[in-house]
């Protein structure tokens, strides 16, 4: 027993000195928000098998949106001397500094799906083209809701700039349009329950809504849950991400139409160009890098799983 201790204890300090494991691996940390949302998921687990494809060894956190977290983990990466970190972030003014940190440490920062508010601190910024995505989905919607009706936003959380980002690209396309009323907008903060529950109350002050748009797909399916559980099942709902529970929900008729952000893709690319940036000290691309988002409707939702679009 006392040598199995002394063995884990000699590894640790091993890695921490050489970000390197026994087997000869450099060490990639990859670090999003909360795995029980299946956006955040995928990242993680593609980013993480990628990287064991490549040769590295992988370590895997969750911030659940907390900062102090966040930061504590970078603390780890570089206490473990990291190759490189990849990273859905906790907040695009909070990050910063945790990202500095790490490359006044040596070790780059490759961002995906949240932008932070600075350049030249991160080796990359990967993100979904959500204003082009939204607009997708805009259009979409106001073609299903006739051009005209009254209509809720609801509005993931506030710090995170794709919340505002999709909002705008939202209000781009509708409001476009005189006779499309907006009767109420409350954030969910990116949350089912929570959006279950302001649809709920939304919908005692609005009882003739004929439709919702949504920040994100995890708030589109807690609308839906409510507006169902009120007999209103029949309002437009939209959403954004191009989740496997919207698919689904899209393919029963229920909710009508979503985004995809191919969050596995762009997980693979923050991998790949780590691997890039490591090997030869530049990734080769500019550090914002934005791809582009794909309508999904009943047409081809059965070709959507995890967040990709399938043959």
């Amino acid at each position: 027993m006392k040598k199995n201790i002394l063995a884990v204890a000699f590894l640790a300090v091993f890695v921490a000195l050489t970000g390197v494991t026994l087997a000869g691996e450099k060490l990639i940390v990859i670090i999003t928000p909360s795995h029980s949302n299946p956006f955040f998921k995928t990242e993680a687990d593609v980013a993480a098998a990628k990287a064991k494809e490549l040769g590295y060894a992988v370590q895997s956190y969750s911030h659940d949106d907390d900062a102090s977290k966040q930061s504590n983990y970078f603390d780890t990466a570089i206490a473990n001397k990291a190759a490189a970190i990849i990273l859905d972030n906790a907040g695009a003014d909070v990050t910063i500094a945790a990202v500095q940190k790490a490359k006044d440490a040596g070790i780059p920062t490759f961002l995906i799906d949240r932008e932070i508010n600075a350049t030249g601190v991160a080796a990359a910024q990967i993100v979904a083209n959500n204003y082009q995505g939204v607009q997708l989905v805009a259009e979409f919607f106001v073609e299903q809701m006739g051009e005209e009706g009254e209509y809720v936003e609801l509005v993931g959380r506030e710090s995170d700039t794709n919340a505002g980002v999709r909002s705008r690209s939202y209000h781009d396309v509708i409001d476009q349009y005189p006779d499309m009323k907006m009767v109420a907008r409350q954030s969910a903060n990116w949350s089912q329950p929570e959006a279950f529950s302001k649809m709920e109350s939304i919908l005692q002050a609005n009882p003739n809504i004929k439709g919702v748009i949504s920040g994100n797909d995890t708030m589109a399916m807690g609308a839906m849950a409510a507006l169902k559980a009120a007999g209103k099942g029949n309002v437009i709902v939209v959403g954004f991400d191009g989740s496997n529970d919207v698919r689904d929900s899209i393919i029963a008729g229920d909710i009508k139409a979503t985004g995809l952000q191919p969050a596995a893709r762009i997980a693979a690319m923050a991998v790949e160009q780590a691997d890039q940036y490591i090997r030869t000290g530049s990734t080769g691309q500019d550090e914002k890098q934005l791809v582009d988002c794909v309508l999904i409707t009943k047409d081809n939702a059965a070709k959507l799983d995890n967040f990709a679009m399938q043959p």
